[in-house]
């Protein structure tokens, strides 16, 4: 069996993965707040989880593996999306959900084994506050529920690596009076009549947001599973307080074993954001005809744990290269069992970037069969059932004007030509005029299929008028 190694944020070192019980691996990541579409930076812990769902199902079994997901749709954004609007929360988030839900299915992301609810799991949430409550680990307060830090300081901060009394010195936290310490955190809120509320010992309210994750977990998970994972935006408060509580209501457990946390993503070297006009939903993205496949492509890149930039160049050549793929396995049967240069890769922490190079060396070595599978694993669709590197690209003898709207009429002359001083050996003729085709822009190379041609975004066919 594979050795799956992950590094653990917890402990700081890269660990190997063993499993609390192989025949149900558990992993839960924290989801979204559905209020809007998501944006590039919401999707890329979407991807780099869902290869490590990938992975594991191809190590343990797709039916040994449990991923939990949640949909935070509860919360202070939506109520204010709901006032400015003026429409239904309910509406809101059923809407907003099904959009992420569309979008991330864009991305190749395999939907998770539960997608749990916040507003679901109310009861769960107001019976581990009442658990709290009775171990000495939370209080009421001005009809408030918190958190008491200093009911267990030997283990808080150890995730994110801080001391208590250092987070009380930079904390940049609401010091509410009600608070017994600037660290403590809500686990339940009062509603008023324009909010969303649910009636409570501490009466009509709502719960925080870090108690939701802690208690869905539990119920979907157990006391202790496997895989946490989120962006590192979240190791701290969120993460941190989730271990807390559940460490507490639930202490002859673990939580969670290991925990994996994906850095934040650029815009051409900027953080993302509506004031410097680089801010995108990936629906944006789709929308400008950037297909799915691409944008999981310049994710996967990246290592998860380094800071990831989108550019519209690794845009481009990610379109590029996936268009030479897909005419590469378009109609070949995947072989799976030579996968293990590529699942060997993804088993080092999920080191796509490597899994990437491997793979562009099968296509460079026209390893057709191996490389589908590896596009398989890394969950990129198969060419059969995409279209759109059609329209970039011609093949000579399987093209025609009708099915390949760009250039065909004039691409097609030359790759006849080429085709046809190779049948005649003449090879230094054919080279000159493949050099003199890339010099234009296209790419031209030889596939099982036939002399074929990809097409950049940018083609300018007039070039093409010197070479008649």
């Amino acid at each position: 069996m594979t050795t799956i190694k992950l590094h653990n944020t917890r402990t700081r070192k890269k660990e190997v993965f063993a499993p609390l019980d192989p025949e149900n691996v558990r992993m839960y990541v924290c989801g979204p707040t559905v209020y809007d579409r998501a944006h590039l930076g919401n999707a890329r812990p979407v991807v780099v989880f869902d290869v490590l769902y990938r992975l594991l199902r191809h190590v343990y079994g797709a039916e040994h593996v449990t991923y939990v997901r949640n949909f935070t749709d509860v919360d202070d954004k939506i109520n204010a999306r709901a006032a400015e609007s003026g429409r239904a929360i309910g509406e809101i988030t059923a809407e907003t959900t099904q959009w992420f839900l569309d979008d991330m299915a864009e991305l190749g992301a395999l939907e998770p084994n539960h997608m749990p609810r916040a507003t679901q799991y109310i009861p769960q949430m107001v019976t581990m506050i009442e658990d709290l409550i009775a171990k000495g680990h939370a209080y009421e307060a001005e009809d408030h529920v918190l958190f008491a830090v200093d009911s267990w300081r030997e283990g808080y901060g150890k995730l994110s690596g801080r001391s208590v009394d250092d987070m009380i010195a930079g904390a940049r936290v609401e010091v509410a009076p009600y608070k017994r310490n600037p660290m403590d955190f809500v686990l339940w809120k009062p509603s008023d009549q324009g909010q969303p509320g649910w009636e409570s010992p501490w009466g009509r309210g709502r719960p925080g947001w870090h108690i939701e994750c802690s208690a869905m977990a539990y119920e979907l998970l157990g006391e202790s599973f496997d895989i946490h994972g989120g962006g590192n935006d979240l190791m701290f408060p969120h993460h941190e307080n989730e271990i807390a509580q559940s460490c507490c209501a639930h202490p002859q457990g673990e939580f969670a074993r290991y925990w994996m946390h994906n850095e934040m993503l650029q815009v051409e070297g900027k953080k993302m954001s509506k004031s410097l006009g680089n801010f995108f939903t990936v629906r944006d993205l789709l929308d400008q005809g950037i297909p799915g496949e691409v944008i999981r492509f310049v994710f996967l890149s990246t290592h998860y744990r380094k800071p990831m930039d989108w550019t519209a160049e690794k845009a481009r050549e990610a379109e590029d290269t996936l268009s030479r793929w897909y005419v590469l396995t378009d109609g070949v049967e995947p072989e799976a069992d030579t996968l293990f240069w590529v699942s060997d890769a993804l088993a080092d922490d999920l080191n796509t970037p490597l899994a990437i190079s491997i793979m562009h060396e099968l296509a460079r070595n026209g390893c057709a069969g191996q490389l589908k599978a590896a596009m398989q694993l890394l969950g990129f669709g198969d060419a059969e059932e995409i279209n759109w590197f059609r329209s970039h690209s011609i093949t000579l003898g399987t093209s025609s004007a009708g099915d390949t709207p760009l250039y065909a009429d004039q691409i097609m002359p030359f790759l006849q030509r080429w085709q046809d001083l190779r049948t005649e050996k003449r090879y230094l003729e054919a080279d000159k005029l493949k050099n003199d085709l890339e010099a234009t822009g296209l790419r031209i190379s030889n596939t099982q299929h036939g002399p074929h041609a990809d097409i950049p975004n940018d083609f300018d066919p007039a070039k093409l008028e010197a070479l008649k």
